[in-house]
């Protein structure tokens, strides 16, 4: 059964969601996040913290990338947890036939050896920026900056999840998403391997019986900070 306003959720978001489920990764109770809001879930990508787990987190990234159509040049892992995925999607999608450079920034510059910020392959092209989240688009902006300064351009970004609620500026909160401004003011293309959306259809279904009760808090959290 879906949600008002839900779109159909996909295999690959569904077993996504289980998947962080399993792991950890997605847990539900009373969170204070970033903007000072309590939640009614959390999302740890930290806590993809084996090999086995991290590899199958690139699958997923993979499969949504493959699936959505998306072409791009380049990868690019913000610091610091967009290092490992995007080191680990980048090997994942040449495990399946599609080679990629990839690339990532130090937080700070190196005065020695090749020096800068920039480690791997030099930035050109279409480059997709890979992180876990986007909760204000900070990293993203960031990373704009960074490609554009090497005379690349930045062209989408790939996250694990969308949380699809209103983000903040100078403590207020807007009514669009950190995603719906990457994606309307920056002009990037966003690909999220699942959203707020999928995880209420999942709460909705047969698989989560036993977090039911969960539901009407996501609900309600949803409709007091849900972007528009």
């Amino acid at each position: 059964m879906a949600v008002d306003g839900e779109k159909k959720s996909s295999a690959i978001a569904q077993d996504f969601v289980q998947f962080a489920l399993d792991a950890g990764v997605l847990r539900f109770g009373e969170f204070k996040t970033k903007a000072g809001r309590m939640s009614p879930y959390f999302f740890n990508s930290g806590l993809f913290d084996d090999g086995g787990k991290i590899a199958r987190l690139a699958g997923f990234y993979a499969d949504r990338l493959i699936e959505s159509g998306l072409e791009f040049d380049m990868i690019f892992g913000p610091a610091y947890k967009g290092i490992p995925l995007g080191a680990t999607v980048a090997a994942e999608l040449a495990r399946r036939g599609r080679n990629y450079p990839f690339a990532y920034n130090r937080k700070e510059a190196k005065a020695h050896g090749e020096g800068g910020n920039l480690v791997g392959a030099p930035l050109k092209g279409r480059v997709l920026i890979v992180d876990d989240v986007m909760s204000a688009g900070t990293a993203v902006r960031e990373s704009i900056a960074a490609i554009e300064a090497a005379g690349a351009t930045p062209h989408a970004v790939a996250i694990a999840l969308d949380r699809q609620e209103k983000a903040t500026e100078n403590g207020v909160d807007v009514d669009h998403s950190a995603v719906q401004y990457v994606r309307n003011q920056l002009g990037l293309s966003v690909i999220a391997i699942a959203t707020l959306d999928d995880l209420l259809s999942y709460l909705s279904g047969d698989a989560a019986a036993d977090l039911g009760a969960h539901r009407e808090r996501v609900l309600a959290y949803r409709a007091r900070y849900g972007a528009s």
